[in-house]
């Protein structure tokens, strides 16, 4: 991550001809249509517009959430583990589709948390003002925090999905979130069936950090703006309309943070360039919104915290020995996430 280029060179392309003709009049159809039409990136100051953007899209970018230092330490941090990764997947299978890998699921705590890296993005002055003014709160929660990364040779698109539903039994996913032993997935549940998760204010907010520019060939999130209350079942990969798969954050700059509700409808793209794609990320619930949540972060490092970071982490620290190792299936791949 400290030369997002080199990484892509060292671990990339494995298994894939990154010369491939049908390859390269991809990469010119990308190049021509994606991106997002009319694509606002803010500044940290524009908290009404922040917020005005995030309920009204499902998401919203935000320029500047980590200074150079931030932007260092934090990359630093990926290319420790994305070595620790690789080392375990020599053929490039994934954890999340070939070439595409999940942080947390990779972990034997399900987060990263128990990184001090990613313990920095916790409570950041760019960032901490845009949650408190979206869940209208200083007293959200923090519960964890992973992200992904893909390589060059992600030569397909990650079926679209949400991050969080109502309460439904898990089935072949066998990823790190598991490791709190229950045998199903989500809290939510009404009886009635008259609500569902999607008629909620929002829930839950995932914060995933830019490490490189998100360009059309790298693997930009593409987001499907104003899903994140539908109830329209998300389409299938091959069902879903060209302008979704062009529905993409790009451009935006290394060093942004792609603030988002998991509800809303998104995916990954094929990254056909030279260069890894990392978005870190911490994820947080409501105030009023309480799920299980892994104890994933060691006192040691929740005592380097901010006086707000160690309260809305008050309910993953622990005092156990954290070894936070890489598990060598690197926690599997779900069942919606495969493309084959």
């Amino acid at each position: 991550m400290s030369d997002a280029v080199a990484l892509g060179e060292r671990y990339g392309w494995v298994g894939r001809d990154p010369t491939d003709p049908d390859l390269e009049q991809r990469r010119n159809q990308l190049r021509e249509h994606n991106g997002m039409n009319g694509l606002e990136i803010l500044n940290p100051d524009q908290l009404d517009d922040a917020k005005r953007l995030f309920y009204r899209d499902g998401f919203v970018v935000i320029r500047d959430a980590l200074n150079l230092e931030q932007l260092s330490t934090i990359r630093e941090g990926c290319a420790r583990v994305v070595q620790d990764i690789m080392e375990r997947d020599s053929e490039r299978h994934g954890n999340r589709g070939s070439h595409r890998y999940s942080f947390g699921s990779a972990s034997t705590t399900g987060h990263q948390v128990h990184q001090p890296e990613w313990a920095m993005l916790i409570d950041l002055p760019s960032v901490t003002p845009i949650l408190e003014a979206i869940f209208e709160s200083p007293d959200y929660i923090c519960r964890g925090g992973g992200g992904d990364f893909c390589l060059p040779g992600a030569v397909d698109y990650q079926p679209l999905h949400s991050d969080v539903a109502d309460r439904r039994e898990k089935a072949d996913h066998i990823a790190a979130a598991d490791s709190d032993g229950s045998k199903f997935s989500g809290a939510f549940w009404d009886p009635r069936g008259l609500m569902t998760l999607r008629d909620l204010p929002c829930p839950y907010v995932c914060c995933n950090f830019l490490m490189t520019d998100f360009t059309a060939l790298n693997g930009p999130t593409r987001q499907i703006p104003g899903t994140q209350n539908s109830r329209e079942p998300i389409p299938d990969l091959d069902k879903e309309p060209l302008w979704m798969k062009y529905s993409t954050v790009c451009p935006a700059p290394a060093g942004s943070v792609l603030i988002r509700d998991p509800r809303a409808w998104h995916g990954g793209t094929p990254n056909l360039s030279n260069e890894l794609r990392a978005i870190p990320n911490i994820e947080f619930y409501a105030p009023w919104f309480h799920e299980p949540m892994a104890r994933s972060m060691p006192r040691e490092i929740y005592r380097s915290l901010s006086k707000h970071g160690q309260q809305i982490c008050r309910y993953i620290v622990t005092d156990e020995d954290l070894q936070g190792s890489i598990r060598q299936d690197l926690g599997g791949t779900p069942g919606l996430l495969r493309t084959q």
